[in-house]
């Protein structure tokens, strides 16, 4: 059962603590096609200090400002022309962010399946549906319930989340937000740490959390 949008303050701390609090928290999407949900399965901490793999380690720019706050604003950025969505945490003017990397499917999952094919209809060669708008549709597929939202890019095609989101006040309950799963975070014993994913810089900080048991993590 929710307890409806996490509170600024549950962002306004250091970001390892929160990185392991979303653990278990409701990832949720309302757009006009419907709603998503998903559950956090897996995240990475970047620090505002001593972390070359944070993208404001050298500084304020016009990509990264999300990242100096206020805590409880999404940060998006594009790598690879795909979406990464994260969570911007402790006092405004320090920048430090959660990557959500994976989601457990808990509601519109047919919609995210058709996101997800939507997105392997534009870039494999085939000819996709039109959108009235011109956008670029393809046939819902059938994607496995674990792909869809296995990893930060897929979770956010599958979640219709995009640069239009950078910046978005997630504590606002409306369009984008993360749910108070309220006492169904999972105990300590369930969280793994690891090297975060991806990064050439400081990659061996364990600053990736998971739940242990889950099979929507995007690795082990």
């Amino acid at each position: 059962m929710s307890a409806g949008p996490l509170p600024r303050r549950f962002y306004d701390r250091n970001v390892v603590t929160v990185a392991r609090d979303l653990l278990g928290q409701r990832l949720v999407r309302v757009t006009p096609d419907g709603r998503t949900v998903g559950r956090i399965v897996e995240v990475e901490a970047y620090l505002p200090r001593d972390d070359p793999a944070n993208h404001a380690y050298g500084g304020k720019t016009r990509r990264n400002a999300s990242m100096f706050g206020p805590p409880g604003h999404a940060y998006v950025y594009a790598i690879h022309s795909r979406w990464c969505l994260n969570a911007v945490t402790e006092p405004a003017g320090v920048a430090s962010a959660v990557l959500i990397r994976a989601v457990e499917p808990l509601a519109g999952v047919e919609l995210m399946r058709e996101r997800r094919s939507a997105r392997a209809a534009c870039h494999d060669g085939t000819v996709p549906e039109r959108s009235a708008q011109g956008g670029c549709h393809g046939r819902a597929g059938r994607e496995s319930l674990r792909d869809l939202a296995r990893g930060p890019a897929r979770l956010c095609e599958a979640f219709a989340i995009d640069r239009a989101l950078d910046g978005w006040d997630l504590t606002r309950g409306e369009a984008l937000w993360i749910d108070d799963a309220g006492d169904g975070a999972p105990p300590p014993r369930e969280i793994a740490v690891s090297r975060r994913i991806g990064v050439t810089s400081a990659h061996d900080l364990p600053l990736r959390f998971y739940l242990a048991d889950s099979p929507f993590v995007s690795r082990p």
